[in-house]
């Protein structure tokens, strides 16, 4: 099962990376070219999900990812309608941060019946949007406020609550399109308090700020709007031996 994969990876020190999918951004007739050559990069999960996806063909273009590569493929869900019994795992998430009831449990209420039928894996997720320099598609959709950028006491209580819960995961993220990263000082205060494995997902554009994040804490560095602008600087990130 993907949940108990990493957390074996994380478990014994590795830092691994993920390149996400829109499929607003990425048509599906593209899909093929795309993941041909993200198939020959160095990413450990591919992620597959946006803030509003215009098109019902989500379950079909999972398919297709999964038809073309062997890496895993997580739904990281905007919606409860992207769901998909193709890929190998789905971050069950929890805007913990905010304090938008549909999206803390509104929205998991009414697909819990079809998630449990799935034969996806569940994977429960604490989602904390942290400040960025400019309103992001996330930050708008959720219709909450992020965590201010200078307070990682309030991110650190903020994650320590949602592993007191259960959640299993956490992701911590500045949104699509994001003018800067997560701060290393807020990934550090989150990793203190907490044992699950931590995603970091928002402004990531170079190997330089990957590995600023795995040395903060991160375990999994989400990468999607750098590359989805282009595509050959998925090739660009690398694993040094040194993390694995």
């Amino acid at each position: 099962m993907i949940d108990v994969e990493i957390k074996e990876r994380v478990k014994e020190g590795e830092k691994m990376w993920a390149i996400l999918i829109d499929p607003d951004k990425l048509p599906l007739e593209d899909i093929t070219d795309f993941i041909l050559m993200v198939n020959k990069s160095t990413c450990d999960f591919i992620l597959v999900g946006g803030s509003l996806i215009n098109h019902g063909m989500f379950n079909e273009y999972v398919k297709k990812i999964k038809e073309l590569t062997s890496k895993k493929v997580i739904i990281f869900p905007g919606n409860n309608l992207q769901l998909s019994n193709h890929a190998d795992g789905l971050l069950f998430l929890s805007l913990i941060s905010g304090r938008n009831p549909d999206l803390l449990i509104g929205q998991h209420v009414k697909v819990a019946q079809q998630v449990k039928e799935s034969n996806v894996c569940t994977m429960p997720c604490g989602y904390i949007l942290v400040e960025s320099n400019k309103l992001t598609s996330a930050v708008y959709m959720s219709e909450s406020l992020p965590i201010p950028r200078d307070k990682p006491d309030i991110a650190a209580a903020t994650a320590l609550a949602g592993t007191l819960l259960g959640l299993q995961f956490l992701y911590l993220d500045t949104g699509s399109g994001a003018d800067g990263n997560v701060q290393t000082n807020i990934v550090k205060a989150v990793k203190e308090v907490t044992e699950v494995p931590l995603f970091i997902g928002g402004g990531i554009c170079n190997q330089q700020q990957l590995e600023s994040a795995w040395k903060s804490g991160a375990d999994i560095v989400v990468v999607g709007t750098s590359i989805e602008k282009h595509y050959n600087q998925m090739f660009e990130f690398k694993k040094d031996v040194a993390w694995s």
